[in-house]
C-alpha cells in the first residue's frame, strides 16, 4: 500500500461523486465501491459508495474501521489489473480471517473503470437537487453485458435552512456543517452572518425587516429551524416555509410561545394541515439553556426525521 494511504470518511453519495469524477477529469485512475448487500449489523446502509484513488487515498467507507483497508487494498488491486471484482465479507467469505464484529455479511463491488457519462450524470441530478438512480451488479460478467443489475435510488444531500440569531444559530450551524448538511443560513444579524462564513454554506441571507418575506431554497430534502428568541422574525419565514413542504420545520420556543404562533399562522390562513407540521418546541431533550446543548437536541430531533439517502429499488 503506498505510504500516503489514507481514508477520507465522506458518507454522501454525492461527495462520493464528486470526487470520482474529479478523479476522472484529472486522468488518474480510481475504483468505485458499492455496497450490494448486507446481513445482520453494517456499519453502512446498502447502496453505500466509496472510492480508491491510485494515490492511495480511498474517499468514503463501507465498515466502521474494520475492513475498510482490505477494501483499499482491493481498489488498488483492481486498478491494477483492471478487473471488475466481486467481494464478500463475513459469512461464507473466502476471507476467514477478516470477520465482521457486528455480525453477518457485506457484499461489494469494486469496479476500476466506473463510466464517467453515467456518474457525471448522476451527480448534476443531486446537485439539482434531484433523486438519481444508478444500477450495479453482484456478477462482473453482468455488469460487462448490461443485464442483472441492482438499482439504488439517491437522494440529494439533505439541506438545513437555519434561521435566527445569536449563540443557538451559531452553534447550530457548526455542528450541521460537521454533519455533512447543506447549510443555508438566514439573519438580521451581520456578525453572525459574518461569523458564519467560514463554515462556507450554501447561501446566506440578510433579513432586513420581519414583515420582508426571504426566497429560500426549500424541498422535500430539506430541514427548517428558527432559532429567535425575538419571535416577530418567524411569522413570514413560517408562512413561506410550510408551503415549501420541507421534511421537518421546527421553532424554538416554550410551548405557550408555541400555541401563540400556531394561532397566528391560522389566522394568517395557513391551513391547520400545514400548521400541525411545525414543530415546537423544538429538541428531543426539553428545557435546555445552553446553545450547544440545544444545538444538539434540535439536529437530533431532524436527524430523527431524516429521509433514506439511498434506497434499493425493486
Amino acid at each position: 500500500m503506498p505510504p500516503e494511504s489514507s481514508i477520507a470518511y465522506f458518507e454522501h453519495a454525492q461527495d462520493i461523486l464528486a470526487t470520482t469524477v474529479a478523479l476522472i477529469h484529472s486522468g488518474q485512475p480510481c475504483a468505485l465501491v458499492t455496497s450490494l448487500a448486507i446481513e445482520g449489523g453494517a456499519a453502512r446502509e446498502v447502496g453505500s459508495l466509496a472510492v480508491v484513488a491510485q494515490s492511495g487515498v480511498m474517499t468514503g467507507y463501507l465498515s466502521n474501521g474494520c475492513i475498510d483497508r482490505d477494501i483499499m487494498l482491493h481498489g488498488l488491486n483492481a486498478i491494477r489489473n483492471g478487473q471488475i471484482k466481486h467481494i464478500r465479507y463475513g459469512a461464507g467469505s473466502p476471507y476467514m480471517d477478516l470477520k465482521l464484529p457486528c455480525g453477518g455479511a457485506l457484499e461489494l463491488i469494486i469496479n476500476p473503470a466506473p463510466k464517467l457519462e453515467i456518474l457525471s450524470g448522476a451527480l448534476e441530478a443531486l446537485r439539482a437537487r434531484e433523486m438519481t438512480v444508478m444500477s450495479f451488479a453482484a456478477d462482473p460478467e453482468l455488469i460487462l453485458d448490461g443485464g442483472g443489475a441492482l438499482r439504488f435510488q439517491y437522494a440529494p444531500k439533505p439541506a438545513l435552512v437555519l434561521a435566527g440569531r445569536g449563540p443557538i444559530l451559531r452553534s447550530t450551524a457548526t455542528l450541521a456543517e460537521s454533519m455533512g448538511f447543506e447549510l443555508h443560513v438566514a439573519s438580521p444579524d451581520v456578525d453572525d452572518i459574518a461569523c458564519l462564513s467560514d463554515l462556507n454554506p450554501k447561501s446566506t441571507h440578510r433579513m432586513t425587516r420581519p414583515d420582508v418575506s426571504l426566497e429560500l431554497p426549500m424541498d422535500a430534502h430539506t430541514a427548517v429551524l428558527l432559532l429567535f428568541h425575538d419571535h416577530e422574525w418567524e411569522h413570514n419565514f413560517l408562512m413561506s416555509a410550510a408551503n415549501a413542504q420541507p421534511f421537518f420545520i421546527g421553532a424554538l420556543g416554550s410551548r405557550k410561545t408555541h400555541e401563540a404562533r400556531l394561532q397566528r399562522l391560522l389566522e394568517a390562513g395557513l391551513s391547520a394541515e400545514l400548521c400541525s407540521k411545525i414543530q415546537g418546541p423544538i429538541g428531543l431533550v426539553p428545557s435546555l439553556r445552553n446553545a450547544s446543548l440545544i444545538a444538539v437536541s434540535s439536529l437530533a430531533e431532524v436527524t430523527s426525521k431524516l429521509p433514506s439517502a439511498q434506497v434499493r429499488l425493486p
